[in-house]
């Protein structure tokens, strides 16, 4: 079975064109001249609260006309690599950073670059990587040119340093240096590295080096503006590679790699990749940089460095005195207030927008989609009365903007971590809720606190998830001995206020593996690990429907004006018991993938999309009575593989129908199950309990399908055992196969398994059966049996996106 991959690249189409739609993001400014404190965008004049330039240097006369000046005598750019010839004013800006920093300084186009080239130079096949799981993207991205050389990198939780000395002592083992790599200063929640604790960790473990990425501390700390990481360590760390930028708040471009030695200047200088062989940097770019540095390096610094250090604390004192949301409070130039969900921040920047004030709007991929928010930075173009101003309107429109998409302080609070206001206490054992309109949500612990016909009413025909079938999964999934084992349910019914049922749905937590929706071939990797810990990469998850059931999990009355008001009644009680559950994630499934309507509403409210495999049905319209009546509801080539490899078959097999399994079949069928269990990684779960068989012979609405090889076919004639056997869910009008066992050694010969899928069709069709559940997975040979694939999607809202992260850098080292 193939899994899709995650298609992160669809749902960060969504978010941006949505914020593009809603002229919050995909903007140009419209000024005929740029003064760097308003910008005008859309004929509307706004403060400028977005930029990285944050001393403003970028306006500065001196570096505009050194930029100036270079282009009249150099030209607009000197084509050739550094290796042959560089012009002469780049000796003099490696000259005044040298003088900066007081050790070798290497110059690069662009950060990016820089990290491409640096990287694959410093790190040896001998070494090892670990990325803090918020390191700048450039930075991990360069780490990717290391796996193809089999160099291990690997991904830590941010800043979780006992994670991190865990790791070293692995690592320390096998490799001769353990890299680890950060940012000084990370650029959406502007907070700080734990440098102090990293540096006793490098004391502590010789094989320890860092790679710092401080383009966002770069001007505005340190000495003569060498950036924040040096404010804290000084002087240059033998162990410590820097790199920083020339642009941003020094106010040219390119960026910069400051070298604890002579030795490593030489070996980048020499072969950097992309520091070799790409274009140098433009002459005004080089002159604009020159010119900053001697500012950087004049007392002048200093007297902007205190400006902007002033405006950060005044910016600080008045978000302290409001309710804001500020998830990191310190005095960096970047500050980042929580809205939760894009749509709350898509609200409120267009909000700020129309009061005259432009921000940026921090969302997925650069942080998790649940924590959305809005990124404002402060700058020496800044005037205190500005930033006031920028304050009273967040403090007048916030609250607004939250209330506008239904959600509160305490939601948004919670979804970074914050203590919420006020402490509540939530029973979670009654989300019952209901709104002013009438529309009213109404929870339940049990399927038998809901009325069996008005549940089967929605999901009577829904597969194995009718009120019966629940009331089965709820018997067998509890009092087990594993955690994976032990299901709990939750049911919600959301009634308008003339008592009609406009939505509904159930939820189960439980055990997942991460990997449970990847490629089969990293759940590979991944299995190797659990042979030693079962429990590698695993968590609860909150999630609609169960993991033995497919199908549509959520009935929605899409006709009805409330739709989105009903769904939302479930998404906040699911919120609220999510706190409770400890889970790391809420999944919303099935749905058919091309509801563009629906999969917009939900990324909104913080959900991202993953591929499922498709669901296979096949629908009944009128029964047949023979094979050949059945052969010509199959396509041409169908028929064919049901003749030559289906019916030519059928006189191998003796097929039992029974309702109760005796006991002896008991550990041989629960083994058969487990070979396909096994080798199905494309829905990688757990394996089910044993003790679902003996559920299954006592419960009327399942039945065992047993397949035998006759006697004068079967080489074990003294072991009368079936080779084969399919569980299957019944309704009044559906046949619901939910798992499958087979005899692999008996499968290459005689076909079992293609088998098993004609002979549940067959059953299904004289039971009188609508609608046969195929179930996922198995594309090619269910359709071969008449099944329809329907393209499915799920919605995801994760805490963080570490092991989203972790799982796409398998998939990288895979490739």
């Amino acid at each position: 079975a193939k899994t899709k991959h995650n298609n992160i690249l669809d749902t960060i189409d969504e978010i941006i064109t949505n914020g593009k739609k809603k002229g919050v993001l995909h903007l140009y400014t419209e000024d005929e001249k740029f003064s760097g404190r308003k910008i005008q965008i859309n004929g509307k004049e706004l403060y400028h609260f977005g930029t990285t330039g944050y001393m403003g240097l970028e306006q500065d006369e001196r570096l505009k006309e050194a930029a100036i000046d270079a282009i009249r005598k150099f030209g607009t750019q000197f084509p050739l690599s550094k290796t042959y010839l560089s012009f002469g004013i780049y000796k003099d800006l490696e000259e005044a950073l040298t003088e900066m920093y007081g050790t070798p300084v290497l110059v690069a186009k662009n950060s990016t670059l820089s990290h491409i080239g640096v990287i694959p130079s410093v790190v040896r096949d001998e070494d090892a990587v670990i990325l803090d799981h918020q390191v700048h993207w450039s930075v991990q991205n360069a780490c990717q040119l290391l796996k193809p050389r089999g160099i291990s990198v690997d991904l830590l939780r941010h800043n979780s340093l006992d994670m991190l000395e865990e790791k070293i002592k692995n690592l320390g083992q096998k490799y001769e240096k353990v890299w680890y790599m950060i940012d000084g200063v990370y650029s959406m929640y502007g907070d700080f590295a734990p440098l102090d604790e990293i540096i006793q960790l490098m004391d502590k473990y010789p094989q320890l080096y860092l790679y710092v990425d401080d383009v966002h501390g770069m001007s505005w700390a340190g000495k003569n503006g060498t950036g924040w990481v040096m404010s804290q360590i000084k002087t240059t760390h033998p162990k410590i590679l820097l790199t920083g930028t020339l642009s941003k708040s020094f106010g040219a471009s390119g960026s910069i790699l400051v070298c604890p030695n002579e030795e490593i200047h030489r070996k980048i200088k020499t072969f950097g990749g992309p520091l070799t062989f790409s274009a140098q940097l433009e002459p005004p770019s080089v002159a604009a940089a020159l010119a900053s540095a001697k500012i950087h390096l004049s007392d002048e610094i200093y007297q902007y460095q205190k400006e902007l250090r002033e405006s950060i604390d005044y910016c600080n004192k008045l978000i302290s005195e409001t309710e804001l949301p500020l998830v990191v409070s310190n005095y960096s130039p970047v500050f980042f207030i929580g809205t939760g969900l894009p749509a709350v921040g898509y609200n409120f920047v267009e909000r700020l927008m129309k009061e005259g004030f432009y921000v940026n709007l921090g969302v997925f991929p650069a942080v998790p989609v649940r924590n959305t928010g809005v990124r404002f930075t402060i700058s020496r173009h800044n005037r205190k009365e500005d930033i006031y101003s920028l304050v009273e309107a967040m403090k007048y429109h916030y609250p607004k903007a939250l209330e506008e998409e239904g959600k509160t302080y305490d939601q948004v609070r919670k979804a970074f971590g914050m203590l919420p206001k006020e402490a509540k206490n939530i029973n979670v054992n009654n989300l019952s809720t209901k709104l002013e309109d009438g529309l009213s949500l109404v929870h339940f612990k049990t399927i038998e606190q809901i009325n069996k016909e008005e549940w089967n009413q929605v999901f009577g025909n829904s597969g194995n998830y009718n009120w019966d079938g629940l009331k089965f999964m709820e018997s067998v999934f509890k009092n087990n001995e594993k955690e994976e084992d032990n299901w709990e349910f939750n049911y919600f019914i959301v009634k308008d206020k003339k008592g009609s049922i406009t939505a509904a749905t159930f939820f189960t937590t439980t055990l997942w593996k991460e990997d449970m929706l990847s490629q089969p071939y990293i759940s590979e990797q991944i299995e190797i690990k659990r042979k030693e810990d079962p429990y590698y990469l695993t968590s609860r998850v909150l999630s609609m429907g169960s993991l033995i059931s497919t199908g549509s999990h959520l009935f929605l009355q899409r006709n009805s004006d409330d739709w989105k008001k009903s769904i939302s009644l479930i998404l906040d009680a699911v919120a609220k018991l999510d706190e409770s559950t400890q889970s790391s994630m809420i999944v919303l499934r099935d749905f058919e993938k091309e509801d563009s309507e629906l999969k917009e509403f939900l990324i909104e409210q913080g959900y991202f999309t993953i591929d499922m495999p498709n669901d296979n049905v096949i629908d009944i319209p009128k029964s047949w009575g023979n094979e050949d009546q059945f052969l010509e509801i199959l396509s041409a080539r169908n028929r064919r593989h049901l003749r030559n490899d289906v019916l030519k078959f059928q006189h191998y097999y003796d097929i039992e129908y029974v309702d109760k399994v005796p006991v002896e079949l008991w550990d041989h069928l629960y083994q058969l199950y487990l070979n396909v269990k096994e080798r199905n990684l494309g829905v990688n779960t757990f394996p089910l309990p044993k003790r679902i068989i003996e559920a299954i012979s006592k419960d009327e609405n399942w039945e065992t399908v047993l397949f035998y090889i006759k006697d004068e076919y079967d080489e074990r004639k003294s072991e009368k055992l079936p080779v084969a056997v399919v569980w299957s869910f019944k309704s009044c009008n559906t046949y619901c196969p939910v798992f499958i066992g087979v005899d692999y050694n008996y499968n290459s010969q005689l076909n079992v398994y293609r088998q098993c899928l004609y002979q549940v069709v067959n059953r299904a069709n004289n039971l009188g059966a609508k609608k046969i559940y195929l179930g996922l997975t198995a594309d090619v040979e269910k359709k071969k049996v008449g099944a329809r694939q329907i393209p499915m999607t799920a919605f995801i809202q994760a805490k963080d996106n570490y092991n989203l992260e972790l799982l796409g850098m398998i998939n990288v080292k895979k490739s």
